[in-house]
């Protein structure tokens, strides 16, 4: 049953990772590629999942855990950073210039 189990968790995590880096190839826009970027952190914690049920608590299933929780956290901070770049590279500031119309999140100054 835990080898089922590990397959299981395994299998979920690969599909995920496929799926994120089938998104990045097909998108055209570089911020539509940045949500999937952002969500293979997912795919990371369900494989290392799979190896902390397969391995209880050892070196190698702490390692994993950690190198899982550092792609969580840091995947969507480098994915907001990369947005906040991008969009300084474009327009030439982040916030709303006069006589622009603020979008969705987006705050007058």
């Amino acid at each position: 049953m835990r080898t089922v189990f590990v397959d299981i968790l395994l299998v979920a995590g690969v599909i995920v990772l496929l799926l994120c880096a089938a998104g990045v190839l097909v998108m055209r826009s570089a911020y539509d590629r940045l949500h999937y970027a952002s969500a293979a952190g997912w795919g990371a914690a369900l494989i290392a999942a799979s190896i902390l049920v397969h391995n209880s608590l050892s070196l190698i299933a702490n390692k994993a855990l950690a190198t899982a929780f550092v792609l969580l956290v840091c995947g969507p901070v480098l994915g907001h950073v990369t947005a906040r770049a991008l969009r300084i590279r474009e327009r030439g500031a982040w916030n709303v210039r006069s006589g622009e119309r603020p979008g969705a999140g987006e705050r007058r100054s």
